[in-house]
Order: structure tokens, then sequence, then C-alpha cells
């Protein structure tokens, strides 16, 4: 186990790189504000004609044009350095039409430096014609250097991270309510295919309505008997090549505490599972991190502090997003569910009973439209309560790491509880890993469904 370097950017502030509102020019008054009504288009368009298809052309093409000339690389002037970074990807979910000729992008880029960001453009232009007028640093693995903030004309501008209010942070606090469209659409399909999809649960916590489920096939609802998920299943075949699942729900969340619960298996929240093992590492290492410390509140408090001061979010090369605990230890990156894997593996190794559950976050900062993918989080056992935490998001906002251990807020839906999840009948590659996008297999093989969330706001929760 390696410890990470500091984070802190040097000669750039928080304040300073936020400092100005955006120019008359780039002030965003759409971004990601899709109607729900717009989830069953491949291609949202604008009022102003402008389809989301035709700014991703025009920023991948700027980013094209870069690397050829920079010798490989897009290059960006940053603090004291310059960044050479290649693509990772466009979030789809983020682009937006400001006016007929005026756009804007967000961008992952991994560095050469072995740093992840995330780059916002403000594009200039028509459809094939788009050029870049802006280039701003917006996030350095994860962590923001401004935030977004919509002002009473509607339009949005940047604010220092500094003193944000929670809403900026990404909580709701107390109590949402939102309607969610879960939209994935299928490849083509060369042969008997099958696809099993999560059903979010009501709980204590959350109550679900299924409002609408739209299938190109007949369909049925698995039980997962171990953590308690509902699975949706349907087989397919190759005229479902191209068809859209949709599946619509009425969320009442509320905010997560400590909440007391008994524990009468321990050993099942200690047991080792397929991506988190019981492995000499975790043991060796946890033995440092919790020496001399009292008490498994505490102890879990150090094993939180250390994965979110090792650990970088990063979505790069192979492996990352698997929730691989082993994989996490070796390169100490990765996403939401590489940091809770290794959190629950060395948790574990402490004896600390721990469970893995994974959804998505809703932005706080607006009411409806798009949602940047899944998110998950984790939930230890100690002193006769199930404490949640969420790492990753503590990592991002140092701010709100206090928060973040103890609280998970309002503002998300859980999809599903747990790791190696069985159903019968199952994939032929066996046990799912964890359910958030579809899993789905074509002639026993894997294979990838575009998946998409959006949500709605309700208009009570909104006030």
């Amino acid at each position: 186990m390696r410890t990470k370097r500091n984070r802190r950017v040097a000669g750039l502030t928080a304040a300073a790189a936020a400092a100005a509102f955006l120019s008359a020019g780039a002030l965003l008054t759409g971004c990601n504000r899709e109607r729900l009504r717009a989830a069953g288009s491949r291609a949202s368009e604008s009022r102003y004609g402008v389809v989301t298809a035709d700014i991703q052309a025009g920023i991948e093409h700027h980013i094209q044009e870069q690397v050829r000339r920079g010798g490989g690389y897009f290059t960006i002037p940053f603090g004291a350095k310059t960044l050479q970074l290649r693509l990772v990807r466009v979030h789809v979910e983020y682009l937006a039409t400001l006016s007929p000729t005026n756009h804007f992008a967000c961008v992952d880029l991994a560095g050469r430096d072995g740093e992840f960001y995330d780059v916002d453009f403000f594009l200039a232009g028509r459809p094939g014609s788009m050029t870049v007028t802006e280039t701003m640093v917006h996030k350095v693995n994860g962590q923001p250097l401004y935030l977004w903030e919509q002002q009473p004309d509607k339009t949005w501008g940047r604010v220092p991270v500094d003193g944000a209010s929670h809403q900026l942070l990404g909580l709701v606090r107390g109590r949402d309510e939102f309607e969610f469209v879960y939209r994935a659409t299928l490849p083509e399909i060369d042969g008997p295919a099958a696809a099993w999809l999560p059903m979010p649960q009501s709980d204590a916590f959350q109550t679900v309505t299924v409002q609408g489920i739209d299938a190109p096939a007949p369909h049925r609802i698995l039980s997962e008997h171990a953590h308690g998920n509902k699975v949706l299943y349907m087989a397919l075949g190759p005229e479902h090549s191209g068809a859209a699942i949709e599946l619509r729900f009425h969320v009442v969340r509320l905010e997560k505490g400590a909440y007391e619960a008994a524990l009468d298996e321990p050993e099942r929240y200690l047991k080792p599972e397929s991506l988190v093992p019981a492995d000499p590492r975790f043991t060796e290492a946890v033995r440092r991190v919790v020496e001399g410390k009292q008490g498994a509140l505490v102890r879990a408090r150090a094993i939180y502090d250390t994965v979110i001061d090792q650990m970088r979010y990063m979505k790069y090369g192979d492996g990352w997003g698997k929730g691989d605990a082993v994989y996490a230890c070796h390169t100490l990156y990765g996403n939401c569910t590489d940091f809770h894997a290794y959190f629950i593996a060395l948790a574990r190794a402490a004896g600390i009973p721990a469970r893995f559950a994974i959804g998505a976050a809703l932005p706080s900062e607006r009411d409806e439209g798009g949602v940047d993918g899944y998110h998950c989080w984790a939930e230890f056992y100690a002193e006769g309560k199930w404490w949640p935490v969420d790492i990753s998001e503590a990592d991002k906002y140092t701010a709100l790491s206090i928060y973040y251990f103890g609280h998970h807020p309002a503002n998300r839906i859980e999809f599903s509880r747990g790791r190696d999840l069985i159903v019968e009948p199952g994939p032929a590659a066996g046990p799912i890993n964890f359910l958030a996008y579809p899993v789905l297999e074509i002639d026993g093989q894997p294979a990838r469904a575009a998946t998409a969330f959006f949500f709605r706001r309700a208009a009570r929760a909104r006030s």
C-alpha cells in the first residue's frame, strides 16, 4: 500500500479558479435541463434545432485536431504548467445549447502526469463548424475547483467551492421526492440473448412506486434472496436489436443517518466476496491503520480517513469500476465502486461488518434532467447501528467528510444491495458482481446496453 501524493494544485486556489461569473456570451441557460419526456429520444434536440450529437461531434473534432497538432496529446495551460491529456469520454448528459450558436460541453481527460481532469468547454458555431471559445479545468481527480450556480435570471455562473451551500455541494437534507427514469438501449443482437435490470425496492428510507415498464419483450421479476433484491428479467432475440427498455418510478427518499438494527448474523457481512476477498494485504494494512484505536466506530473512522487519503478518483485504464478491492489496494484509484470495495475489505479485515449498495445520486442544484450514471455507497455496523458512509463523495468535497461518515443525503435512489447476486435464471457468467447498469448477454457472452437516467423533482420538493 502506498500513500497518495498531496492533491492540492500548486498556484491555483478554488477561489481563484472560480472568481468571476461567466461573460454574457457564455452564460449557461439550459445546461442539462432536458425534460423527462425527452428521455425517449436518442439525441435530444434543443429549442434551437441543435442536437447533443452535434455538440459531441464538435468537441470531439476539436480535441482530435488539438491532439494531432500536439504530438499525440491535448494540451491546456494550467497554473504554472501545461497539461498533456488524452480523451476519456464526453459527458453526453451535460451537453447543452445556450443559444443558436453557443454551446457547452464537459469532458473527462487523463493526464500524462497521472492525474484525471474534468474540463468544461464553451463552443460557438453551427453543427459541423463549431469552434471552442473557452476551456477551463473544472475538477482534478474528481475534486471541483469551482461550482455552477443558477442565478435568478436562470443563467448559470461559476462560484467558489469554499463556503458553498450544502445544495451546491450535492446535498438535499431531510426529504426528497422525484420521478426517475431508467432507460437502456439494446445493441445489435445476433443470437439468443437475455437481460437483467435492477428493480428498486421500498425500505425504511425510500418509498418506490413503479409507474411504468416499457419493454420490447415479455418480462418477469426475479427474487434475489441473499440481499432482498428484485431483478427484471427478459429473454431477447435479434428482433429486439436497437429497442429500448424504460422503467419509470416515483420515489420519496429520506436522508439516512445511523440507524439501530439487530445483527443476528454478523459473519454474513464479514465473509469474503469474489472481488472483496479475505487477503493478507488487507489484514496487514488495517492493522497499521487501527493500531491503538479502541472500539469499532473509532476504527471505522480511521479506515474511512485512510481510504480518503490514499485513493484518487479516476476513471482511466483497465480494471477500475469493478469494485475490485485488490485492484484498488494496488493502484489506489478508481470510481465509487473501488473506493467502497477497498473500505469494505479493510473494515471486514478489522472485524467490522460492512455491506455495499448501489443506485444513483441526483443533482441537488437543479430539479430535472440527466443523471451522471450510477453511484454507490456502503454501511458498516458498530455500537448496535448501521452507519452509512459515502467515501468517494467525501473525497470530492473535503468540507463534507464529516457529514458522509454517518449520513447519506435524500437526493438518491438505491437500485440494489450486495455483491455476487444470484438469481434464477441467471447469467451464464455466474453471480452478478453488482447490479446498476443492465447485465446483458448475447449467446452467453457479456454485451453492453447504452444506459441513461433522467429525473424530475416534485414541485413540493422544489419549494
